[in-house]
């Protein structure tokens, strides 16, 4: 009855698979790797390209943790495979694709489709469970066929296993029959036979296997099980003995393979070389073992190596069945293997004698078969050691049977021995195997219970004695000459056809077939290392000297040959004798995969070439190029110094090559540096440009090897994203018209690398420069550049695209913008598409940062400008003079340079802000207003500085209506920006793009709603930047009263009345110092609107009448009527006095510097006291009201309303304002002066109608005067207001642009204002009065 599946059952099997292939990495990389070496030589890198990047970007996937970036992911992996042919390798992508997706149905039916187009590669390699679970239960009539015609072959071989035996089901275990070892009791026909049924059943396997996959397609697709779906008849024809199979166009012939280890490459000296088959496995109980490999290796790694094991993903079948049952069927099987057989039984040695004589008379057949070994037969690795076998297989005339020879030492056995598991070695051999530590069976590798060796197996030591008294010749050759039989093949196919003319030519060849024989088997089969080595040399200098007539190349590149090489590589110390056998093995792989395939199979010999390499072996470096390692291997070779050493070489020094060393160096460089992490990367490009490889590699874009070229891109371009500065050296020195040339037969990938390099490359901190690598870009290539880059544009990948877009327009604006481009319309569209793409974050951050970079101006590194330069443009120029400074002392050579420089970034810049704002009407600006609102910080920030760019330059550009649309689109952001940045150059950039629209009625209507907190705003930007005041200008202009704008309240006052006037103040940071007409001192701290009094201290015995503040050295300095100055310290909590000066005069106002200080005494003139204890008095003449000490000048105030100013470097005297003697009236004294920004203003008395007068420091010119009738006796200066205390309470706060009075504070009716100090920031105005209070006002 025919069993039905159901589409539960299929999607849980199916999805097992997938799920497990998704969690495991190894697994993954092992089928892709196999799906890859499937595709024929002859498949071109174009057909393979969308299969390894819908790889790559699964593998991204599964790693990313970005619902967004692996959603996009898969999409685009998908619509990629979708537009490709089906093979097994898309098919298994999409599955996993599918998986990820959680479309199990979709996954089923794109695995199904494997099992359709690849059935044996499906069910050995890819998903041997799965075919074991789904499909094997539907296929018992092939297996029971199968066992009907094995049976009518062998049928006396077959009695002892039936498939009916319990101890043999089909649901226990898995039932594999050793050919060769039965191979003693069949004649050649059956062997033939046999053989040829194995074919067939594979073939009827594989088309039952597409027949079930459609089927089981049929069932996932019936989603509603709306018809009822019979599974098919299993496809079954019965064939005799040497009827053949057909299944028309669809049938593939079965491949021979070469003996291989899952742990080791090949070697003949361990192969057996026999052919198991395995008919079914079971699912039900177990599944089928594969344990892991232990074959014996001649592998020794004594001062280089040490061998490490490695796990295989390929699942071979066991030779043996690991139960007692079979063990015992194949020892009855096997007369010649088995240990348990009567040694003296009369019988038994009759039925040998006849299977001898069954040899014989099949010879003749058997010969015929064979083909001799030529030139044209070992061109292939898998054909020779094929042909060895049938050799073996079918006794020829001078070759012994296949179970007369030890599979260890491919000898004739001498002193056979059977171990338990059935195989048959020599006995010194298998001793030495267990000597070296292991215990299993070399072939079978199942344990073995005892380590104690059998005794010899005399019945085959009888039947090998009988077959050499018939084969004398044959033994001989076996005895003195210790030859393997893989070796008579390979020198046989080296004997060329000559002219029967030339008797001489015919001499001289045989004597170097001879030489080169003789080489050969010393390579393969000496145990002495010294002929091993001479034997390299010799085959070098014959494959240096061939000609066309001999076929070296197919003698040289059998995996017997291959291996000798490689034992010489591990043990040899000859530099010459490593350079010849890593030459000789490059020779070889270069023209042969399947040399490299040999090299391959072991990781400890490609270890081993790298150890050499590493080690000065220079030449190496060819070979582990064609080794094609994946990126993560290459990157834990460690060979990165190796590597820059060989291209700093000059190629003279090197060997001449199949490829030449440096190219494979800077290949290996480059696949290195491009798939590093950021830190690795970094750490290699700074060891690139610390030992001067930076050159020999920018060389590397002239060579004549496209790859060597790409390469060099990649690692050009990598230096300069870690390292920008060599951009300067790669500019300067770098021919770029055969990197252009690349372009156009470059992959996808690789073109993007080209595209990047030039867009990395026109990052020079000179715009002149920049401008003339876009020409060369422009002009040098094969065909239009500009064009290629348009039809480019339109294939790359959605994060690409604004770089090709950027790059493009650059080109584009080489000449003066015209009207219509279609280079530039395109490129545009594309970052604005790009901008506006919130399914890929990447594409829009690339977009804005492509877009803020076309402004032009870059740093040495390629950092763009753009933001410093705005800031300087907003008046806070200090991070672009520091990042500009290093630049201009380092590249620009005068100032005239720099001012061309400048013109040409003014150009550019202008240019390319033009097209950008002009297209569509402004259609960029909704794209950036779009991006300030992002979730991602890079791009807001990238949206912001653009943004801001565009806006300011709409100053310099015609107004061709982008202006409205600007503020339609920014206006708001912007004001919001500037309302809640809490960074000071935030706030600078958004003031800045402000001020491009208040100047329009429209501009300033939709300011006004907010102009409270703008004008707030830039308050607090005024003292740092002279746009904001500026502006502060133009919004006061439009007010009806000036102090709306200007808005002083009291926050605070106290009450020190206890300790009489308060005579002086200072802020410093956050504390604010008074000090007292009773000698008393306070530190007070303001928070909100409260005054904390921190310390009181009153350690002057008289009125402290000033205070002054050393700056550099946080440092408080109080002068006093009882003749002294005080030192205190400041510190977080409190100030304690360090020093204390005699002064000898009393202090009426003090000023200090680090040297002296500044005092009024109570005679005439004024005092400079050093601190070192000197003192001289100047300007003795002169009652000294007042002072003020600036840049080393002092400015004197009299009490004859004269002013002076003394220099106290020179003692030059100087006098701005000429006093007045008056004997009857009263004087007018200066009693307040104060120096800012240049111009001094002195108060005196308001009898003149100017009681403030302001003179021009430089030339003493009055400029202005305040005409206020307050007595003024204090006075404060901020960078915008004048402040003056004076009689009757009142504080006057005056424009100082305007010289206008804005507002009048008053602080009380009867007492006067002594004292008056602002903070830093010049919002908060302390006042002192002679009634003992302190107040403070903040301006809002």
């Amino acid at each position: 009855m025919t069993t039905t599946t159901s589409s539960s059952q299929i999607l849980r099997h199916t999805a097992a698979f997938v799920s497990e292939t998704l969690s495991q990495p190894e697994l993954r990389r092992h089928l892709f790797s196999t799906l890859r070496r499937k595709f024929p030589s002859s498949t071109s890198q174009a057909a393979l390209n969308p299969l390894n990047l819908a790889a790559e970007t699964l593998e991204n996937t599964i790693s990313s943790t970005s619902p967004a970036i692996r959603a996009s992911s898969l999409s685009l992996s998908e619509k990629l495979l979708l537009k490709n042919p089906l093979n097994p390798f898309s098919s298994l992508l999409l599955s996993l694709i599918y998986g990820l997706y959680r479309r199990p149905i979709e996954a089923a039916l794109s695995l199904l489709d494997i099992f359709h187009t690849d059935p044996s590669f499906a069910r050995t390699e890819l998903a041997p469970v799965l075919f074991e679970e789904l499909f094997l239960v539907h296929l018992l009539p092939v297996l029971h066929w199968y066992n009907e015609q094995r049976t009518q072959i062998l049928p006396t071989l077959s009695t002892n296993v039936s498939y009916e035996n319990d101890d043999c089901s089909i649901s226990d275990m898995s039932i594999v029959f050793p050919c060769s070892k039965s191979l003693s009791k069949m004649s050649g026909g059956q062997t033939s036979e046999l053989k040829e049924l194995e074919s067939n059943y594979e073939k009827v396997l594989d088309e039952n296997c597409r027949v079930f996959s459609n089927y089981f397609k049929q069932v996932l697709e019936n989603k509603d099980a709306s018809r009822l779906i019979d599974p098919p008849t299993v496809m079954l024809k019965r064939i005799e003995r040497v009827d053949q199979v057909k299944y028309g166009d669809d049938e593939q012939g079965i491949k021979t393979e070469e003996p291989r280890f899952e742990n080791g490459r090949y070697n003949p000296i361990w192969a057996e070389a026999e052919a198991s088959v395995e008919l079914f496995s079971s699912s039900r109980g177990r599944k089928p073992k594969s344990p892991p490999p232990a074959y014996p290796q001649r592998v020794y790694l004594n001062n280089i190596l040490t061998v490490q094991e490695e796990s295989s993903w390929r699942l071979e079948a066991s030779a043996n069945v690991n139960s007692d049952s079979e063990s015992e069927s194949s020892l009855e099987d096997n007369s010649v293997g088995s240990s348990s057989s009567s040694l003296d039984s009369e019988a038994e040695i009759e039925e040998n004698n006849r299977e001898m004589e069954l040899f014989e008379a099949t010879k003749s057949q058997i010969q015929k078969l064979k083909q001799p070994i030529s030139a044209e037969s070992s061109c292939s690795p898998d054909r020779f050691m094929a042909d060895s076998d049938s050799t073996s297989a079918g006794g020829g005339k001078n070759t012994p049977p296949k179970d007369f020879v030890c599979p260890i030492t491919s000898t004739l056995f001498d002193d056979p021995v059977t171990l338990e598991t059935g195989q048959t070695y020599e006995r010194k051999a298998i001793q030495e195997w267990i000597e070296r530590g292991n215990s299993t069976c070399p072939i079978t590798r199942q344990n073995l219970q005892s380590t104690q060796l059998p005794k010899t197996n005399y019945v085959l030591k009888r039947l090998i004695a009988s077959w050499q008294e018939q084969n004398p010749a044959c033994a001989v050759l076996n005895l003195s000459q210790n030859t393997s039989p893989v070796v008579d093949p390979v020198v046989k196919s080296i004997m060329p056809l000559t002219s029967p003319d030339s008797v001489i030519s015919q001499a001289s060849l045989d004597g170097a077939v001879g030489e080169l024989r003789h080489s050969i088997t010393n390579l393969c089969m000496s145990e002495i290392l010294k002929e091993s080595e001479l034997a390299v040399l010799r085959i070098e200098r014959f494959w240096q000297e061939a000609n066309v007539e001999w076929d070296i190349q197919s003698l040289l590149t059998k995996p017997p040959v291959i291996n000798g090489f490689v034992e010489v590589l591990f043990n040899s110390v000859d530099s010459s004798v490593l350079s010849a056998a890593v030459f000789l093995l490059s020779e070889l792989g270069s023209r042969d995969n399947a040399v490299i395939q040999t090299l391959t199979r072991v990781d400890s010999d490609v270890e081993c070439i790298v150890t050499l390499f590493n080690k000065g072996l220079k030449e190496a470096v060819v070979l582990i190029y064609l080794l094609r390692h994946s990126i993560p291997n290459l990157i834990e070779l460690d060979m990165v110094d190796s590597l820059l050493m060989v291209i700093r070489k000059e190629d003279n020094d090197l060997l001449n090559m199949c490829l030449k060393p440096r190219t494979a160096a800077v290949v290996l460089l480059g696949l290195i540096l491009g798939g590093s992490g950021e830190g690795i990367a970094s750490s290699i490009v700074n060891t690139v440009v610390s030992e001067k490889a930076l050159e020999r590699i920018i060389s590397s874009l002239e060579s004549e090897s496209v790859e060597e070229r790409i390469a060099a891109v990649g690692i050009l371009l990598r230096c300069m994203q870690q390292d920008g500065k060599c951009r300067n050296t790669i500019a300067d020195k770098a021919e770029l018209a055969p990197v252009l040339d690349s372009f156009m037969g470059a992959n996808d990938r690789e073109r993007f690398e080209i595209v990047h390099f030039f867009s990395e490359l026109v990052k020079l901190n000179r715009r002149t420069f920049n401008e003339q690598i876009l020409h060369i870009i422009k002009d040098e290539g094969p065909l239009s550049t500009m064009h290629t880059l348009l039809i480019y544009l339109q294939t790359a990948l959605q994060d690409q695209c604004p770089i090709v877009a950027g790059l493009l327009l650059q080109l584009d604006l080489l000449a003066e913008p015209r009207k219509m481009s279609i280079y530039r319309e395109e490129a545009i569209d594309v970052l604005i598409s790009c901008l506006r793409n919130v399914e890929f974050p990447a594409a829009q951050i690339a977009a804005a940062e492509t877009i803020m970079s076309l402004q032009g101006r870059f740093t040495t590194s390629g950092k763009p400008l753009t933001r410093a330069f705005l800031l300087k443009r907003a008046g806070l120029d200090k991070s672009y003079k520091s990042s500009m400074r290093m630049d201009q002392l380092s590249n620009f050579s005068g100032e005239d340079e720099t001012l061309e420089e400048e013109k040409a970034a003014n150009n550019w810049e202008r240019k390319m802000a033009l097209v950008l704002a002009s297209h569509e009407f402004g259609l960029l600006f909704e794209a950036l207003a779009e991006g300030l609102k992002s979730r991602y910080a890079e791009l807001c920030s990238a949206c912001f500085v653009s943004a801001t760019w565009l806006a300011h330059m709409l100053d310099v550009l015609p107004d061709t209506g982008i202006r409205e649309a600007a503020r339609v689109c920014l206006l708001k952001r912007f004001i919001s920006i500037f309302k809640s940045a809490k960074d000071t150059e935030d706030k600078a950039l958004s003031m800045l793009a402000l001020n491009s629209f208040i100047h329009d009625p429209e501009g300033i209507s939709e300011v006004t709603s907010s102009i409270k907190d703008i004008v707030k705003g830039l308050r607090e930007l005024k003292r740092s930047t002279p746009l904001a005041f500026q502006m502060l200008k133009l919004f006061s202009e439009g007010q009806d009263s000036s102090a709306e704008l200007w808005d002083h309240k009291e926050l605070v006052q106290v009450d020190c009345s206890e300790n009489g006037e308060v005579l002086s103040l200072v802020c410093f940071k956050d504390k604010i110092f008074s000090g007292h007409s009773d000698g008393t001192i306070k530190v007070w701290t303001g928070k909100g609107s409260v005054l904390h009094l921190i310390q009181e201290i009153r350690e002057h015995t008289k009125a402290v009448t000033s205070l002054a503040i050393l700056q550099s050295g946080e440092t408080l300095y109080s002068g006093s009527l009882d003749r002294t100055t005080r030192v205190w310290s400041i510190s977080n909590e409190a100030i304690y006095c360090v020093h204390v000066h005699d002064m000898k005069d009393q202090v009426h106002s003090i000023a200090v510097t680090n040297t002296l200080a500044c005092f009024i005494p109570q005679s005439n003139g004024i005092k400079v006291h050093s601190w070192n204890g000197g003192s001289k008095l100047l300007n003795s003449s002169k009652h000294v009201k007042c002072f003020a000490l600036v840049h080393g000048k002092l400015y004197c105030g009299c009490h004859d309303s004269g002013i002076q100013e003394i220099d106290l470097a020179t003692g030059t005297l100087s006098t701005i304002q000429n006093g007045t003697r008056k004997l009857l009236s009263k004087a007018n004294p200066i009693h307040a002066i104060q120096v800012h920004s240049g111009l001094i203003y002195a108060a005196s008395s308001s009898a003149d109608g100017a009681a403030v007068k302001i003179w021009n420091a430089a030339n003493f010119s009055m400029v202005g005067f305040l005409p206020t009738t307050l007595e003024v006796r204090t006075m404060a200066i901020s960078s915008e207001l004048i402040y003056l205390g004076g009689k009757g309470g009142s504080v006057e706060i005056w424009d100082r642009e305007k010289q206008n009075r804005i507002d009048t504070l008053q602080t009380g009716t009867n007492c006067k204002v002594l004292c008056l100090a602002l903070d830093a920031n010049e919002e908060v105005l302390v006042t002192g009065t002679s009634d003992g209070r302190i107040r403070a006002w903040g301006l809002s």
